[in-house]
């Protein structure tokens, strides 16, 4: 009789992965992964309490993948650009999963791997301490936020039922055929409302904020520069 290969938490992570590529992250339960790994829910609970365990290992996952450079105060900018992309990139690869990160305190260390090496990057920057980690948590809330949009448009993107405006040009007529009188701004400005091609709004977003983090930075030199 072959014996079964045991279950472990890289095991249950490749299943949770494997469910979230294959149907999305909604369908991601405790069951869902048993099935995957031949087995049922009961065998998982020796590694795992709940689906928030679960979690924590998909994000963990994630963020083995994250590349992380040393602190360069010279580059801190295109530095945390970087991170910040390729955590985009790894959540927009599982539909939906950026919204586990919405929901957790990330224990894994790998998660807080990258967390370690984003506040590195910051201070560096000379940012104070709390503000850059309140800077980590808004960047670290919109680039999951972001990711999950994508996710959610391509899933209605592939559902037929699904009421949604697909193309640019009919979002711009549509705009354009409001009233004048009670939509003013949205009619004249109806193309720039609807512009924005690839994660060029995603760059936008993190420019806007890095412009303000640096502004914080330089006015924390100043504060505590000798006389």
């Amino acid at each position: 009789m072959a014996r079964r290969t045991p279950i472990t938490t890289e095991r249950i992570t490749d299943a949770a992965l494997q469910v979230v590529a294959t149907d999305g992250y909604d369908a991601l339960t405790i069951r869902s992964v048993a099935k995957v790994l031949g087995t049922g829910p009961s065998s998982l609970y020796a590694h795992i309490v709940n689906k928030a365990d679960i979690d924590d290992l998909l994000l963990g996952s994630l963020c083995s993948q994250i590349k992380l450079p040393t602190a360069d105060p010279a580059r801190w900018r295109q530095q945390l650009k970087d991170v910040y992309t390729q955590l985009r990139d790894q959540y927009l690869e599982y539909p939906g999963i950026s919204r586990a990160a919405l929901a957790i305190v990330p224990t894994n260390l790998e998660t807080l791997r990258v967390r370690e090496g984003l506040l590195a990057i910051v201070l560096a920057a000379g940012v104070d301490p709390r503000s850059a980690a309140w800077a980590i948590d808004t960047l670290s809330l919109y680039v999951a936020g972001y990711a999950l949009e994508i996710s959610m448009v391509h899933r209605r993107q592939k559902d037929p039922d699904a009421v949604w405006v697909l193309s640019r040009a009919e979002l711009i007529r549509r705009f354009e055929a409001l009233p004048t009188e009670k939509f003013p701004h949205t009619t004249r400005h109806a193309a720039e409302l609807a512009s924005g091609n690839g994660h060029e709004r995603f760059d936008f977003a993190l420019d806007m904020f890095l412009d303000n983090l640096a502004q914080r930075g330089t006015a924390a030199a100043t504060e505590y520069a000798p006389p």
